[in-house]
């Protein structure tokens, strides 16, 4: 389905669809001017998305002489028909340098080695591993192979016919998410930084120091731009983005604090267990009734926020066993007074 949702510059949305996946779309924007085109992300590396991302871009009637691609971050709902799109096709890709080259290194494997190393020190056992070889839609529908790519960087400027917008910097989701901002509209294609009726998952990378704290220090960055309009790359938009964003700020204290009331009930356990006490949208589900790929992502998120009291010297991960073991280094009262402190700068 294609939509109008910008007279100037003329900016139009295709919903192509993420089946078997609860973000249920991608919202692939595609900005025209002066013949010029540039589409933002592509959807997954599957048929479903392919169709729906053509029929939108073939009712536009684009040049493809004219025509670049700009892709928000790694994640496969995002770069899966890349290639695909822009084979033989003169056009730019763009994307940031460290999610590109981060992306390689998940098509060629070796990542995915890492992460399921990673994960059964933090409690998944090697048959679910296995299982989610198969089921993870975070693998499987990436890019079928590599391709050349223009690396942008905070503050570059991709002109589309008479309009320029500006790439904005915002690590946290990915080490190298960019979002776009158009300064003569005040509009901000918010990408994954910024979800209006879900939270953007927030999990641990080997690239990324923190990455809980890399994302709140880009949601205070970008809370410093001038937004009338914010267009997410997923589901609606219906509520003030500043409001948004500091919604979200409160959500991840909760979760902190949340974390931290487990560490005190359990101390010494992995993420998962961890994981598992936390409060999670599974619409009547028990955690083990959780789908295990959205397990898979819980217990990512979870790792950030332990991750986050490390830095800050408000737990310890003890690495020599088979499992990994968190716990507090004060007091769960003292913790959470700290926290709160901390928490006025994102405020």
């Amino acid at each position: 389905m294609l939509t109008k949702v910008y007279n100037e510059p003329r900016i139009f949305q295709i919903d192509v669809p993420l089946p078997d996946n609860p973000l249920r779309n991608l919202n692939c924007y595609v900005v025209q001017d002066g013949g010029e085109t540039l589409i933002i992300d592509t959807g997954f590396n599957r048929p479903e998305c392919r169709e729906a991302l053509l029929a939108g871009l073939a009712e536009l009637d684009a040049n493809w002489e004219k025509t670049n691609l700009f892709l928000t971050h790694l994640h496969s709902d995002h770069t899966g028909l890349a290639p695909t799109l822009m084979e033989d096709k003169p056009g730019k890709i763009y994307i940031s340098a460290t999610d590109h080259r981060i992306l390689w290194e998940h098509m060629k494997g070796a990542r995915w080695q890492e992460t399921d190393a990673l994960f059964h020190r933090e409690g998944f056992t090697r048959e679910q591993l296995a299982e989610l070889r198969l089921s993870n839609p975070a693998r499987g529908l990436e890019p079928t192979r590599y391709f050349e790519a223009e690396h942008v960087a905070d503050g570059d400027e991709i002109t589309v016919g008479r309009w320029k917008f500006t790439c904005v910097s915002v690590p946290g989701h990915t080490p190298g998410q960019m979002c776009l901002y158009c300064a003569e509209k005040k509009l901000m294609f918010t990408a994954d930084h910024i979800l209006f009726d879900i939270t953007p998952n927030i999990t641990q990378w080997k690239d990324m120091r923190d990455a809980l704290g890399n994302y709140l220090d880009s949601l205070v960055k970008i809370r410093g731009y001038a937004m009338e309009t914010a267009l997410p790359a997923h589901r609606k938009n219906e509520m003030d983005v500043y409001v948004r964003i500091n919604q979200i700020v409160e959500h991840h204290l909760t979760r902190l604090c949340e974390t931290v009331n487990a560490l005190e009930a359990q101390p010494n356990s992995h993420a998962t267990a961890i994981a598992a006490h936390l409060k999670w949208s599974m619409r009547g589900k028990t955690w083990e009734e959780f789908p295990l790929s959205q397990r898979w992502f819980a217990v990512g998120e979870t790792i950030a926020h332990l991750e986050y009291l490390m830095e800050r010297g408000l737990a310890k991960r003890e690495e020599g066993g088979a499992q990994r073991a968190y716990r507090l280094t004060v007091s769960a009262a003292e913790c959470k007074e700290e926290l709160n402190k901390i928490w006025e700068n994102y405020r």
